[in-house]
């Protein structure tokens, strides 16, 4: 159990949130949400211990196991995988140093053979006889196949060092585990294991994540970051949602109810005021109105950008045609004799564990590459922009601020309308003369989604492009891409985001791909 009493953190003079009085329960799932900015990741350092609150206090008992996801991927580059999740029960761990240590001795003592017994004692009581076993199961289970537990892990991939640190942080069945972002770099077979694993475990566990889908299969609880405070709502992020905006609009009702009451009185006290025989109510109303609570709403953190696609023409009968495409990266095959044909109003999602397969038909698509073999056609009514799944090519060695930059996209170079334009992507003021080279991650993906609006296209070809985002700017992407009238070709590891977008699925195997004119749910039901 955790227990936070009267938590306040204040940032650069500026309040986070304040008079936190929050306990979290063995059993329980929490989801903590909030707009960038709002103190998410702060706050789970604060519970995890690595930073201090500006006031009150986090307690737990020191006898309970707390698990940290860890951020850092080269930490443990010196150590091999296996040793890396083990480490995730540090005084197993140790335990394992020191009876190695003692055992490699030449020189054998009495005073070693006490201190063994009462390691192998320990060991023997925290399961280390099956240590290697279930971390390999949790490895296994998040795509880290067999043959790379004994490597060290500066021989692998970014990808496959989150999936370790992963396992680090859930092994050795931890009383608590804190997560922040653990769905981040996985492919959607590796967050529906993830999800099973979180949902059986019987602790308390906290997590940070913008995937809707995961927030809601795993949560129970919602611990929401805005206005300053922090707020716990019990059920997924679909009833925090619902409930929300509930509350606002009961607030937003209230206070116009009282507007409307106020206007009212002053009315009636301007009007009579001064009339002998009214003097008596208008004073009366005075009252009334003096204890009337107008009060201004505070404001939210979140901000919803205003995401939307707007072809210029309508696709015609000829959209894509794709014939027997192969192609191999890196001695790997990724697209073996690929054919498809794109059909009038297809939103297709390309899907599965490989990850490279699927961004290589979009380069290829999109010309960035050539196939070994076969070819391509797209339709003479059709245009096409494109979401690469890297944009440093578009932001790297300028000194061009953010208004320049969208200028070379827009037919419309007045600064009005690109002002304007950029308002609705949540750039607004002093924000439009930002460097380019300064700009985060969620921002520099606001601007490549503002670039496809402005291009007019009736295809749009996304690779990931809810990586770096936020909760309020993914559901107005999502929103947008529901409502396109054109054609679209998409990855992502968005469960959600596929499900309401795609009513087409297309996964690449070495054989070939799987090609099903049916929504994610439907797929993933036919695959198991």
């Amino acid at each position: 159990m955790i227990t936070v009493n009267n938590l306040s953190l204040y940032f650069g003079g500026q309040k986070l949130f304040s008079d936190v009085d929050l306990a979290f329960l063995p059993g329980n799932c929490y989801g903590i949400i909030g707009a960038n900015g709002a103190g998410k990741s702060t706050f789970i350092k604060i519970l995890s211990g690595e930073i201090e609150s500006s006031g009150g206090s986090v307690s737990i008992d020191p006898k309970i196991r707390m698990s940290v996801l860890k951020q850092d991927q080269n930490k443990y580059d010196a150590f091999s995988v296996m040793d890396t999740v083990i480490m995730g029960n540090a005084r197993l761990y140790e335990i394992m140093q020191q009876k190695e240590e003692i055992y490699a001795k030449p020189d054998f003592s009495d005073a070693d053979g006490i201190l063994v017994s009462e390691l192998e004692g320990e060991f023997a009581e925290m399961d280390g006889w099956s240590a290697e076993v279930d971390a390999a199961k949790l490895l296994q289970g998040l795509g880290i196949p067999e043959e790379l537990h004994a490597r060290s892990m500066s021989e692998l991939t970014g990808q496959e060092k989150v999936k370790v640190l992963l396992a680090q942080a859930l092994f050795g069945k931890p009383d608590i585990i804190l997560l922040d972002e653990p769905t981040n770099n996985l492919d959607l077979k590796s967050i529906a294991w993830l999800e099973d694993f979180l949902l059986d475990f019987e602790g308390t566990v906290i997590l940070v994540s913008h995937d809707r889908h995961f927030l809601n299969t795993v949560c129970t609880h919602i611990v929401d970051i805005d206005y300053n405070k922090i707020k716990l709502y019990v059920g997924n992020y679909d009833f925090w949602y619902d409930s929300s905006r509930l509350i606002q609009q009961m607030l937003h009702d209230q206070n116009r109810k009282a507007e409307e009451k106020a206007k009212e009185l002053k009315e009636f006290i301007q009007r009579f005021s001064a009339n002998k025989s009214k003097a008596k109510q208008a004073t009366s109303r005075k009252k009334l109105l003096e204890n009337l609570d107008v009060s201004e709403l505070p404001a939210s953190s979140r901000r919803y950008p205003w995401v939307g696609f707007k072809p210029d023409r309508e696709v015609g009968k000829e959209i894509l045609t794709v014939e027997n495409i192969s192609k191999t990266v890196d001695g790997v095959l990724v697209l073996n004799n690929v054919s498809f044909r794109m059909n009038k109003n297809d939103k297709i999602a390309f899907v599965g564990d490989n990850e490279i397969a699927n961004t290589t038909m979009i380069k290829i698509l999109m010309e960035e590459i050539k196939p070994d073999s076969g070819r391509f056609k797209w339709g003479t009514s059709t245009s096409q922009s494109y979401f690469p799944k890297d944009n440093s090519a578009f932001f790297n060695d300028s000194d061009e601020n953010l208004l320049t930059w969208m200028q070379q996209y827009s037919d419309d170079k007045h600064e009005t309308y690109l002002r304007q334009f950029l308002g609705r992507m949540l750039f607004s003021g002093d924000d439009v003369f930002k460097s380019i080279k300064v700009l985060s991650g969620g921002e520099k993906v606001r601007c490549m989604l503002s670039r496809m609006m402005l291009s007019g296209a009736n295809v749009l070809l996304l690779d990931q492009p809810t990586n770096n985002l936020d909760l309020e700017s993914i559901t107005a992407l999502n929103n947008g891409l529901v409502d396109f009238k054109g054609n679209i070709l998409f990855s992502s590891h968005d469960h959600q985001f596929v499900q309401t977008i795609a009513n087409r699925i297309i996964e690449f195997t070495p054989d070939g791909m799987i090609d099903k004119p049916i929504t994610f749910d439907e797929y993933l039901e036919l695959q198991a």
